[in-house]
């Protein structure tokens, strides 16, 4: 069943099982191209903030923006989730989602684990819809680095005030962060390593990424531009860590908008003169 689609609207959708809340910006799938945006690992609707309305404004595109399972005020997420959770919310969640809003074609734009989410979507499924990919802050592999600020988010959680900021957004804070953190630190998820999707696009990709990121380093760009047959551009970030739509929101805005344009300027050449 379609989803009303009403600019401004918030509702809940049902995919994968789970009542999943969403909201939604700027014209319907059948009036223009849809960018379907996917949260980080601890993101919701709500931490999106204002930008998805800006990104609905800047490419006049329609923007669909959701929580996934566990997440906001959606349905929590059945706990332990498997190592492989990204590739089971890409391959048995999103489809779902897309064919409940009436996605006819655009843009999959991804942040960290929505980022990872998009692509291995992408590379995996054959779907002439989704013509671009946006990936902010993607992994592909796990880093040292990125496991131990992960392990301070866990001493956060436990010490500091970071449950008390995450039951702000999100309706049940333990599920949503133990869904994310008791994953990237289970002793399996060492070698967790899906960059061979990359292999697969066959699509423009935009890849952000901010330069002092702290959950990883430019290698997992390095890896798209090195891997991806399709055209990659790159935009890397000064002063700018792991969110550049909040760390640096009008240059990631303006990356956005221009790769949105372009891919619109390639789709009205490619459509042949009758």
């Amino acid at each position: 069943m379609l989803i009303d689609w009403k600019d401004g609207q918030t509702a809940a959708l049902t995919a994968g099982g789970k009542s999943l809340e969403y909201a939604c910006f700027g014209p319907a799938p059948e009036q223009a191209p849809t960018i379907v945006m996917l949260h980080e690992g601890l993101g919701c609707v709500a931490l999106w903030r204002d930008f998805p309305q800006r990104v609905a404004q800047a490419t006049g595109f329609g923007v669909f923006v959701y929580s996934r399972a566990g997440y906001g005020q959606s349905d929590p997420v059945d706990l332990p989730r498997p190592l492989d959770y990204m590739t089971r919310e890409a391959l048995d969640v999103l489809p779902g989602v897309l064919d409940a809003i009436g996605f006819q074609n655009g843009i999959l734009f991804g942040h960290s684990d929505g980022a990872t989410i998009a692509a291995i979507y992408a590379g995996s499924v054959e779907d002439f819809r989704v013509r671009g990919l946006i990936l902010m802050a993607p992994h592909f592999f796990t880093e040292d680095m990125g496991l131990a600020e992960i392990a301070k988010a866990k001493e956060l959680y436990e010490t500091g005030d970071l449950r008390d900021r995450m039951a702000r957004y999100h309706r049940d804070p333990d599920n949503a962060f133990r869904g994310w953190n008791d994953s990237w630190l289970a002793p399996g998820f060492k070698d967790w390593n899906v960059g061979e999707v990359i292999d697969y696009l066959r699509i423009p990709v935009l890849a952000i990424q901010g330069r002092d990121d702290q959950y990883g380093t430019l290698a997992q760009i390095e890896e798209i531009d090195s891997r991806c047959y399709a055209p990659v551009e790159i935009a890397i970030l000064d002063d700018c860590r792991h969110a550049p739509h909040l760390d640096q929101p009008e240059r990631t805005l303006a990356e956005i908008a221009e790769f949105a344009d372009r891919l619109e300027r390639i789709e009205h050449e490619s459509v042949p003169v009758t």
